[in-house]
């Protein structure tokens, strides 16, 4: 087995094995939260028999362990179980909120990434000068504010005060056309917009300086090339690799992060059928959610590490 092939397995083995301890993480903590789904779903005046009854039919009386491994065996098939509060497949639901989800963070990811590499690339070339300094104080002033912070601002500005885009994406409809759908969700892109941008265009620009300190840039700059040329040909291609990890871990975010944004906009997708779920202590679909949300980060990473092995020449062309 060559370097590569042999990263690869070792990447993907840790991923397998750090999903299944996140799986055992997420079981656990759901299974201590406070409440009673029983109770939520009979109301207060609901006699100790009635509860008693349900409690044994849903099957939280089940010990922790045998809950667990049935909760596993159904993950691994495929079957992420049944709703307490609606007797709903959660398969079916969670399988449209997550198309939305990932609408919403295509979205984002189609504007921020290019916004992020192009600021990052003319920070540089403009290094220590008003260009650099106006795009750092900007990108910080939004990284610096809470999500719900920002969406509210812009709720009120574009919303109600300019009226330019619906204040809420609760007129969301998945199948409405194209640009109906993106009008309905202007707002939370340009807030997770702003959110992920700050962090990708300074670690695309930390990249690029690193890479402008080597010797081979100082050996094409003395050959009469142009500052731009000298980016653009030899420092961007030599900094793909953490360039390449600081964007998978701001796609991820992208999409385990947008409960907040979610919520605020009264968006359609997994954070907030996360956080209804949440209130009625519904404990499988807060499960399914936490564990679809895992192996998306994680999945995210793993390319990440993927493409930095392929990019490094080291490995590549071992000696």
């Amino acid at each position: 087995m060559g370097p590569i092939a042999k990263l690869l397995a070792q990447r993907i083995s840790l991923g397998l094995l750090l999903l299944f301890l996140v799986s055992i993480v997420i079981f656990a903590g759901t299974s201590i939260l406070p409440g009673d789904v029983a109770q939520q779903i009979l109301g207060q005046s609901a006699t100790p028999e009635a509860l008693a009854n349900l409690r044994e039919e849903l099957g939280v009386n089940d010990p922790p362990v045998t809950r667990y491994m049935n909760w596993l065996g159904g993950l691994l098939t495929g079957d992420l179980g049944t709703a307490l509060t609606s007797g709903q497949s959660i398969n079916e639901a969670v399988g449209r909120r997550l198309a939305n989800t990932l609408f919403l963070a295509v979205c984002a990811a189609v504007v921020a990434v290019p916004l992020a590499i192009f600021l990052g690339l003319l920070a540089v070339r403009y290094q220590e000068r008003w260009p650099d300094k106006l795009i750092s104080a900007s990108t910080l002033t939004t990284i610096s504010m809470p999500e719900f912070v920002i969406g509210y601002i812009m709720m009120f500005i574009f919303g109600v005060q300019l009226r330019w885009f619906s204040p809420t994406a609760v007129s969301y409809r998945p199948d409405a056309d194209f640009f109906t759908r993106l009008e309905s969700i202007a707002l939370p892109v340009i807030v997770l917009t702003l959110v992920v941008l700050a962090h990708m265009m300074r670690m695309t620009r930390a990249a690029i300086l690193n890479v402008m300190q080597s010797a081979y840039i100082e050996t094409a700059e003395l050959k009469g090339m142009s500052t731009f040329s000298v980016i653009r040909k030899h420092a961007f291609p030599n900094a793909i690799s953490p360039v390449v990890n600081v964007v998978m871990l701001n796609l991820a975010y992208l999409v385990v992060g947008v409960v907040v944004v979610e919520v605020v906009f009264v968006y359609p997708g997994m954070g907030q059928y996360l956080v209804d779920h949440v209130t009625k202590r519904d404990l499988p679909v807060v499960q399914a959610c936490g564990i679809i949300f895992a192996a998306i980060y994680i999945g995210l990473n793993l390319v990440a590490d993927v493409v930095s092995i392929l990019t490094n020449p080291r490995l590549r062309h071992p000696k």
